[in-house]
């Protein structure tokens, strides 16, 4: 059994009858949708026509939001209902970055997700749900699909049938009758600019001049739509940030130190190192649960903890990596050198799995093709030994300058490698429009003097000239400010990787 949905837009007339049936049946809370109704508008002037388009949760056969969510609080019923918890729902909004469809949101009262169910309850005591039951031209129509006798199977066996985002291959079950092309995909359209009733001269009456240049050329437009929030905002990027930091620290000090290091550098990369790695370690943690929307609910990811999320994953190398520091760090500090040694091996490795498990969990978020790229494993583990190689040239520059050369030698060569894989990922094609929209967000008009003059001319290519300087000799103030620049444009880049990534409407 697999229920599902059919809206036949032939029928459909943007009544919102639905949306309000929801919104009473389940307590949706004002300004948010369970489900809702896009109108959208194309043609020539005078010649334009307006379509809908009903759009909710689509209960995927392979739902994004289930594989992502850390404490299961979304799963897939045996009918194939995608319904959700409130009471497990810890608030880090994963889901909403993992569905294509913007379908997820967060409830203001409880502070936990809530989308479409398919009125699971009604559905259990045998009844429809309450958007069908008020539809007033029956577009909305439910059922099996996998029955051949129920209405919703024969329509699809004989009607031709679209879904949304189809490559995104999460199999969805809800299917559109009659659709408009432009109003099913959120690329084809731009929002609308100008109202042309409602922006003219009171006093003055309408003429064919008085038009916008865009509606007498033609257009393709979203109308009327719903507006969901991004899912990560800035706690995401700093994470990101910090914790590159913390798995940097660690991976440059233990390359050095397991190389010789410098005569005076025994306490910078045995020491200091690891402190700084405990310390932004710390921070990305406080970060990750001030992101949350119930943060006292953190524990759960650790007690009840769904292993197909990179969520969970990621809290334990973090836990595991943490581990191993204060066991090295007390090693050290007991003046066991050798166990030091040892235990830099298996650090290291954790810090490396620490850098670059995020791009596991961001392919997770199948919703924002940016994040889907392959570079991103690897250019999170340049970024971390960029960002260790630069907190320890700052360092380095007060307590040893011995190590400096080392340390700026390291830091060219990150970012170096940083810049051709940030150029990489905005100039190599991309396989979607989705993907270049995003890139065009991050590289082009409010961002773009920050992505170009910030991120690439004074957070890397400078850096570059002065840690190469740095490291043929040149004074230690020069490494440390090519470091605290590279740092700048790193927390810069996160910032700007993550909100591009959710530039793009979903709906």
């Amino acid at each position: 059994m697999r229920y599902g949905f059919i809206i036949d837009q032939r029928k459909c007339i943007g009544c919102h009858a639905c949306t309000v049936a929801c919104k009473q049946e389940n307590g949706v809370a004002l300004g948010d949708f369970r489900t809702w109704v896009k109108y959208t508008e194309k043609g020539v002037f005078p010649h334009v026509q307006r379509s809908f388009l009903v759009e909710r949760c689509n209960h995927c056969d392979d739902a994004p939001c289930v594989e992502i969510c850390p404490v299961t609080a979304l799963w897939r019923r045996p009918d194939g209902i995608v319904d959700f918890s409130g009471e497990r729902c810890i608030g880090c909004r994963s889901c909403m970055a993992a569905c294509p469809y913007d379908a997820i949101y967060i409830d203001p009262d409880s502070h936990t997700i809530g989308k479409c169910n398919y009125c699971a309850h009604r559905v259990d005591v045998g009844l429809q749900p309450a958007c069908v039951n008020v539809c007033p031209v029956e577009a909305i129509i439910t059922g099996d699909i996998d029955n051949p006798d129920s209405r919703i199977a024969q329509l699809l066996g004989s009607e031709p049938a679209m879904v949304r985002r189809p490559e995104k291959g999460t199999r969805p079950k809800l299917f559109y009758l009659g659709a408009d092309a432009a109003a099913v995909n959120p690329e084809a359209t731009s929002e609308r600019a100008a109202y042309m009733w409602a922006e003219a001269d009171q006093d003055k009456p309408i003429r064919i001049g008085d038009v916008p240049t865009e509606w007498s050329s033609g257009m393709v437009q979203r109308d009327y739509a719903v507006s969901h929030r991004q899912p990560w905002g800035w706690h995401v990027a700093a994470y990101l940030w910090t914790k590159s930091i913390a798995a940097g620290a660690l991976l440059v000090a233990a390359f050095l130190f397991l190389l010789g290091g410098t005569p005076n550098s025994h306490s910078l990369l045995s020491v200091i190192a690891p402190l700084v790695a405990l310390l932004f370690l710390g921070i990305t943690n406080l970060l990750l649960v001030l992101d949350l929307e119930r943060p006292e609910r953190f524990w759960r990811v650790m007690l009840w903890p769904h292993w197909s999320s990179w969520l969970v994953i990621g809290a334990y190398i973090l836990a595991a990596y943490g581990a191993l520091l204060v066991l090295a760090l007390g090693a050290q500090l007991l003046g066991l050198t050798l166990a030091y040694r040892v235990l830099l091996w298996p650090a290291g490795a954790l810090a490396l799995a620490a850098a670059t498990y995020s791009a596991a969990l961001l392919a997770q978020a199948r919703g924002r093709d940016l994040w889907q790229s392959p570079l991103l494993a690897s250019h999170l583990g340049v970024q971390a030994v960029l960002a260790g190689a630069a907190v320890l040239s700052v360092l380095a520059a007060v307590v040893d300058g011995g190590a400096v050369a080392h340390l700026a030698g390291v830091l060219a060569a990150a970012l170096g490698a940083s810049l051709v894989l940030a150029l990489s990922e905005v100039g190599l094609p991309h396989g979607t429009a989705h993907a270049r929209l995003a890139i065009r967000a991050m590289t082009r008009g409010s961002n773009g003097a920050a992505f170009w003059y910030g991120v690439i001319g004074a957070g890397t290519a400078g850096p570059i000239a002065l840690a190469i300087w740095s490291a043929a000799g040149g004074p230690a103030v020069v490494a440390a400010v090519a470091a605290i620049l590279a740092l700048t444009g790193l927390a810069l880049y996160e910032d700007l990787y993550i909100d591009a990534g959710q530039s793009v409407p979903l709906s």
